[in-house]
């Protein structure tokens, strides 16, 4: 693929305490831009970071047209960066951009656009175990016309930042509680894209819930807010048992990368996973009943993240655990050995980017 490369006559990498990362604060020296216009792709560049500018008509302003992506580069050695499952967020890009009516991008332009972006910037991926380079890529529509119609030109870019962990609490379980009055997603809406708007609309109840003491919303299902979905930035699994049961893909529930990644291990394992609908009322009575051994979240930010307390309707659930509970953490070191090299990555998820 012909990337127009354009290198920083600078680079800011002096200016970053790695010692003490910020998620999503810091970025790196260049990023990559490709623009659709007159119904195609033109040609790619990269080029040093910087910012953009657009007129206050911009449609995806307006309307909202606008989709991302999000996931890791993992120092591996000096000479090598691994990328975990780009293929798949390149799938899940693209059926983000079908449901928001948005083009479509060839995977061997994603793919050496993330290559070539990871050449250039390798130095800033972290080498302490746990942190990483973030990747975000992100399209929106950018014709500057005020009409409420499908864009005819977009913007799409792939920048990087120097994260350590998504959450304060790091491996310390967090804390959840449900919502009767918001919902995040129902059938036939957008749940399932990771469109820029689903994040909007749950900033206010996510807020509510840190003022509250919380950490984040349990979403339940909009129809009955009886059933669990997810959490505002991760998939949720429950432990009861032998047995491994999260909520199923059924178009409101976003289709986790790391989600798959542990369906994967544990059945590998042994684990008999259920994706299944599994209401708030079963999961406070598998923990009465002694057989809820341990809740977890899975995304590509925090990987995983232990959930130590829910809150439901006056109620509450704690599990008498102050730190990552076995399974979780076993599924956290597969899937960061896996990461990070240390691993045998026998199911092919890391594609190797050779920077030297």
């Amino acid at each position: 693929m012909n990337i127009k490369i354009t290198k920083s006559d600078h680079s800011r990498i002096s200016e970053i305490d790695f010692n003490n990362l910020q998620f999503g604060r810091d970025f790196s020296d260049h990023m990559f831009e490709m623009v659709y216009k007159n119904g195609k792709w033109q040609t790619a560049e990269i080029k040093p970071y910087s910012q953009i500018s657009f007129g206050p008509s911009l449609m995806a302003l307006h309307y909202g047209q606008a989709i991302f992506e999000g996931m890791k580069a993992y120092y591996a050695d000096d000479d090598t960066i691994n990328l975990f499952r780009p293929t798949d967020h390149h799938k899940r890009l693209n059926n983000s951009a079908r449901r928001m009516c948005m083009p479509e991008i060839e995977e061997s332009v994603f793919l050496s656009g993330l290559e070539e972006l990871l050449k250039l910037d390798y130095s800033w991926v972290p080498k302490e175990h746990g942190h990483a380079l973030y990747i975000r890529p992100v399209m929106f529509a950018s014709e500057e016309y005020l009409a409420a119609k499908v864009s005819s030109e977009y913007h799409f870019y792939i920048i990087t930042s120097p994260v350590a962990a998504y959450y304060s609490e790091g491996f310390n379980p967090v804390s959840l509680t449900t919502s009767s009055k918001y919902v995040r997603a129902v059938k036939g809406g957008t749940g399932e894209a990771k469109a820029a708007g689903n994040y909007g609309g749950s900033f206010l109840p996510a807020k509510k819930a840190q003022e509250s003491g919380f950490t984040q919303v349990l979403w339940l299902d909009a129809i009955e807010n009886k059933y669990v979905e997810e959490v505002g930035t991760m998939n949720i699994f429950f432990k009861m048992g032998n047995k491994l049961i999260t909520p199923p893909l059924a178009g409101t529930v976003l289709p986790g990368i790391t989600r798959k990644s542990v369906i994967a291990l544990a059945n590998e394992w042994g684990m008999d996973v259920e994706e299944r609908k599994i209401s708030i009322d079963e999961v406070f009575l598998s923990h009465k009943d002694g057989n809820l051994s341990e809740i977890f979240g899975a995304g590509t930010a925090a990987v995983i993240s232990p959930v130590g307390h829910i809150h439901h309707d006056g109620d509450s659930i704690s599990l008498d655990r102050e730190k990552i509970g076995p399974f979780a953490e076993k599924m956290f070191n597969s899937i960061t050995g896996i990461q990070y090299g240390k691993m045998n990555d026998s199911k092919g998820w890391i594609h190797p980017v050779k920077v030297k």
